[in-house]
């Protein structure tokens, strides 16, 4: 995969959880949506690639699904934190994106838990996938 292809999924993913939500599927739209925060972080990595690939599966530690570690892995760690100790509004919506893991496929989530996740992240103010896409 390379780095269109993570960053069609990352939109599709945030479509597809909205699509859930309305459905009445809040469980799996909370699961989608930290996909799509998962996959625009590994655009940003295969962006600092010469094919702008995603590097192979032998490179075991890009093929996690913890978004701190993505972060640093794209190298935007300092960034990240700077723009969260300036900006309230994405600081306090990377905590709500901080919560989800891959393990939230176990978990039942309220449709407001879902509602809140999809806003931390597409909120055009302060919002972490538009933050993420001007690195992508």
């Amino acid at each position: 995969m390379n780095r269109a292809d993570f960053q069609q999924l990352a939109e599709r993913r945030l479509q597809e959880s909205k699509a859930l939500l309305n459905a009445g599927f809040p469980d799996g739209a909370y699961y989608l949506a930290g996909y799509a925060v998962e996959c625009a972080l590994k655009a940003c990595i295969a962006k600092r690639t010469r094919e702008r690939d995603f590097p192979e599966k032998e490179s075991q530690g890009y093929y996690v699904h913890d978004l701190r570690k993505l972060v640093g892995f794209a190298r935007l760690t300092v960034d990240l934190d700077r723009a969260l100790q300036t900006d309230s509004v994405m600081d306090a919506n990377w905590t709500i994106v901080m919560n989800w893991s891959e393990a939230s496929r176990y978990l039942k989530k309220t449709a407001q838990e879902a509602m809140d996740l999809i806003h931390a992240i597409e909120d055009q103010a302060g919002g972490i996938l538009p933050w993420i896409m001007l690195h992508w």
